[in-house]
């Protein structure tokens, strides 16, 4: 049985037992501060299990998407070398929000896995908490289950709890029996860590609000949180205890066979980094289509260093060039047709795969320069820094196995002490600087104003000012009944014209007023999808939480907004034109001051594209097009034209804004005509991640500003340079080619003069006796060298045979170089001698043995240091 089917069965099954099937939520946790990525099925109920949000159904079912790749399941290591680690994978489940407990739950498991999967019962191994009679019960009565395929266990394994306090509970667990030829034993016992048997559905009945005393209080309503892993079910169904061997994984494993020339199950090693470029394959092409980019913090970092493992698994393979995007079409063949948004995210994560392998690629290089010099400056016998194979590890993706591997046969030790050291240093620097997904956690209070008064109804498309009653005030996260003048807090209300943050357009400011209080607005947010909250403090008077309020936003700074938000959508239109329709939103800000807009695109924006962007977008503009909105369900508007931006949620109806030539889903603000907006004018185009451009811009009267004062500065230009403003650019041409010819007249002389200063120290060399040999040595203080190993290569090509060092002084810092002619490199080492003397001048450095640099922060020291030369050299 497929994979696929699997995942079919199981919601249908569940879909027939009367479940909501709900689509499995971002890999992104909204609303949720204290996850890095969704790890498990109920993170998308977590507020429904906790009391805070009710839904529409009592029981649901899903296949959820997971991502475990950091924090404490940071083994990313272990991914390839065993059979079931992996960063990505589903997890099916089902859910009961008080509605049916145990007895049901059990008997849906038993019925799903015996009857509809026609698993052998006898294969079947079970657990439950020590203390839970009754699952223990309903298993060996109700279900059937023999008291040798069951086995109580203790609170580690079998008691799941959401934090200290909270929602908690006993779990049951299910096991599947690979067979007595896999090593191993039930759960229970010495041998249970061996792969017979393997956990493929966890059961955890809710039951109990444990306080902070540690009490376990019943629950008024039990819930049931279930999850069992596609990969292990599959496994399962398809015979084997890999699950690298089911088919979804055999398939991506033929393709980057495929493009790898690689045969699977030739070579141990290079069935490892197969296994890797499938696994890492789908964790990064999920959490692209998900808005995750490669960056160096957070999410993206996890990211990135996904990707580069695979990328270094590749080079393993001994594939030299980018090749990791080729697989995506693989993957959305596989997993597509169930998550549609991997499918519509295609093009763009196969870019950003590319670019970024390539950047790698060039790392690679540099990391394998780096281990290079790391041995020239240990030396034969020496140890390379644990802080060199931290940097190998962390900037260039070079684990240390692989360092190790790189220097296989030469007499070199790796310290790696000193690299753990830094480990737990950077660990400890991730978990103080990992504060969540960036949101602040919704506080309790809020949910239950929701539940009493319902959603916020948003008057603010068709005015500025508007009577409305308040529903709520939340001052620290608690409602309270007054907030009095001075006081800060979040105020709610039946209805507003405030607009609330969302789809990259920031929220409204103004005032809201009863009688003479005054309540400012300094932000709008919108929470729970459609509860609007007024941020902002009591300016004067007391404000309560009942009775009506007059709403007036600043409506000069919401026409700011609506021209920026206007001019975003016809800029988006006109990328898709100039650029081509790989161009898709991948962020915005849209607020009174400016728009930005990211967007993918593999390389920057030339300056002839850029001036026709921004021409056809003020054309656009002047052709003062009616800007329309129409109300119509998802599909009907994607079937009309409209684009669906990326990583968006949608309900069933949604909003379409047309203006011009560009139709989009959007639920923010827009100017009534095109004409509105006024002159449009591009700030800047930079890259901000691998495949992905921004390009702030302004309109209105901040660009007709911005317009002014380039005016103004090429006017003063043109005064400078004695010439009118048109002819400016010409005259500034003129003076930077004489500039330069003068600059390359005085390159030329401090050539010439350098070449005087090297015949005069060519003078001053002595012979010294060093090594059983008398050789040249020449030491010196130099100034003013721009290029200090042109200038060894020209002293040593003057000398013909010796040992020279060189030091200038460069402000507060001291520049070292040393060279050794060809002759005597098997005598002596640049590297130690220049690290020698830089120590000399508190400093460090190292090199190949007939060059080397170094850098001392004691500049005092530098003549001392370089009479120690000849000494250095006969000791």
């Amino acid at each position: 049985m497929k994979t696929s089917e699997i995942r079919r069965k199981f919601l249908n099954y569940f879909s027939g037992k009367g479940h909501a099937v709900v689509a499995s939520s971002s890999l992104v946790p909204h609303g949720d501060p204290t996850l890095m990525f969704t790890n498990a099925g109920m993170v998308q109920f977590k507020n429904v299990f906790l009391g805070n949000e009710s839904r529409d159904y009592t029981t649901a079912a899903s296949s959820q998407k997971c991502v475990r790749a950091g924090g404490k399941h940071n083994d990313l290591e272990n991914v390839g070398h065993t059979s079931r680690h992996h960063t990505f994978f589903e997890m099916l489940g089902n859910f009961s929000f008080g509605d049916y407990f145990k007895k049901e739950a059990i008997a849906y498991a038993w019925e799903f896995l015996t009857i509809e999967m026609h698993v052998d019962p006898a294969r079947l191994f079970v657990t439950v908490f020590k203390d839970d009679d009754e699952a223990y019960d309903i298993w060996t009565k109700d279900i059937g289950v023999s008291q040798d395929k069951i086995a109580r266990i203790g609170a580690k394994d079998n008691f799941w709890s959401m934090g200290d306090t909270g929602p908690c509970g006993p779990c049951s667990e299910i096991f599947f029996d690979h067979g007595a030829h896999i090593a191993g034993g039930p759960p229970g016992t010495p041998e249970e860590d061996g792969d017979r048997f393997v956990e493929i559905w966890n059961l955890v009945f809710m039951q109990y609000d444990r306080d902070v005393e540690g009490t376990l209080n019943p629950l008024p309503k039990p819930s049931v949180d279930t999850g069992m892993g596609l990969e292990r079910m599959a496994a399962v169904m398809q015979g084997t205890h890999d699950n690298y061997s089911i088919d979804l994984f055999r398939n991506l494993i033929a393709a980057a066979c495929d493009v790898t020339g690689i045969t699977f199950g030739e070579n141990d090693e290079q069935d490892v980094s197969l296994r890797v470029l499938a696994d890492h394959l789908r964790s990064v092409s999920f959490l692209m289509a998900d808005g995750v980019l490669p960056s160096n913090e957070g999410r993206g970092f996890v990211l990135r260093r996904i990707l580069r493992r695979a990328c270094r698994h590749g080079r393993l393979l001994s594939m030299q060039e980018a090749f990791i995007y080729k697989l995506v079409d693989a993957l959305v063949r596989e997993m597509g047709g169930h998550f549609r948004e991997l499918a519509e995210a295609q093009v763009n994560i196969e870019q950003v795969i590319r670019i970024e392998e390539e950047r790698f690629i060039k790392t690679l290089d540099k990391g394998l320069k780096l281990v290079e010099q790391a041995v020239d400056a240990a030396g034969s016998g020496g140890t390379i820094p644990g802080k060199t194979l931290f940097t190998l590890y962390d900037t260039f993706g070079f684990p240390t196995d692989l360092t190790a591997d790189i220097l296989k046969g030469q007499d070199i030790h790796l310290d790696m002490a000193g690299f753990e050291t830094c480990m737990e240093e950077q660990r400890q620097r991730a978990r103080a600087a990992w504060s969540g997904s960036g949101e602040a956690a919704i506080p309790k209070a809020l949910f239950e104003l929701r539940e009493r008064h319902g959603p916020t109804e948003f008057l603010g498309y068709s005015t500025l000012s508007a009577e409305g009653v308040i529903t709520g005030l939340i001052q620290d996260e608690n409602t309270v009944e007054t907030l009095n003048e001075g006081e800060k807090g979040w105020l709610i209300a039946n209805q507003t014209p405030f607009y609330g943050e969302s789809g990259g357009q920031v929220g409204d400011t103004g005032v809201i007023s009863v009688g003479d209080a005054i309540f400012t607005v300094t932000d709008t947010k919108k929470l729970l999808s459609d509860l609007f909250v007024h941020v902002g403090t009591v300016s004067k008077g007391t404000i309560s939480s009942s009775g009506t309020a007059h709403f007036s936003v600043d409506d000069a700074r919401r026409n700011a907004i609506r021209r920026n938000h206007t001019a975003t959508h016809l800029m988006h239109a006109v990328l898709r034109e100039v650029l081509g329709e790989h161009v898709k939103q991948a962020g915005s800000l849209v607020n009174a001051e400016r728009l930005r807009f990211d967007f993918s695109h593999h390389q920057p924006i030339s300056a002839e594209d850029r001036a026709k962007i921004e021409a056809k977008v003020n054309a656009a503009i002047w052709a003062n097009d009616v800007v329309g909105t129409n109300i119509m369900s998802q599909d009907e508007a994607i079937a009309s034209g409209a684009m669906a931006l990326f990583g968006e949620k949608y309900g069933d109806e949604v909003r379409v804004v047309s203006a011009g030539f560009s139709t989009e889903l959007c639920g923010g603000t827009h100017v009534s005509r095109t004409g509105d907006i006024g002159p449009f004018r591009i700030l800047s185009e930079t890259g901000i991640a691998a495949g992905v451009r921004r390009i702030e811009a302004t309109t209105g009267e901040a660009a007709y500003r911005g317009f002014v004062a380039d005016a103004d500065t090429l006017n003063e230009i043109a005064g400078q340079v004695k010439t009118r403003p048109f002819e400016a650019a010409e005259a500034v041409a003129t003076l930077q080619a004489k500039l330069k010819e003068t600059e390359k007249e005085l390159t030329s002389l401090k050539a010439k003069a350098s070449t005087g200063i090297l015949d005069d120290l060519i003078g001053t060399a002595v012979d010294v006796n060093a090594n059983g040999q008398t050789i040249k040595l020449l030491t010196a203080e130099v100034k003013d060298v721009a290029d200090m190993r042109d200038f060894m290569d020209k002293a040593k090509g003057k000398l013909k045979s010796g040992v020279i060092v060189f030091g200038q002084i460069k402000g507060e810092k001291v520049q070292l170089v040393a060279g050794v002619t060809k002759d005597l490199t098997d005598a002596f080492h640049a590297g130690n001698i220049v690290r020698e003397v830089a120590q000399l001048c508190g400093g460090k450095g190292g090199g190949k043995p007939d060059m080397a640099m170094a850098g001392g922060t004691e500049p005092a020291k530098l003549k001392e240091a370089l009479v120690a030369v000849a000494g250095l050299l006969q000791a």
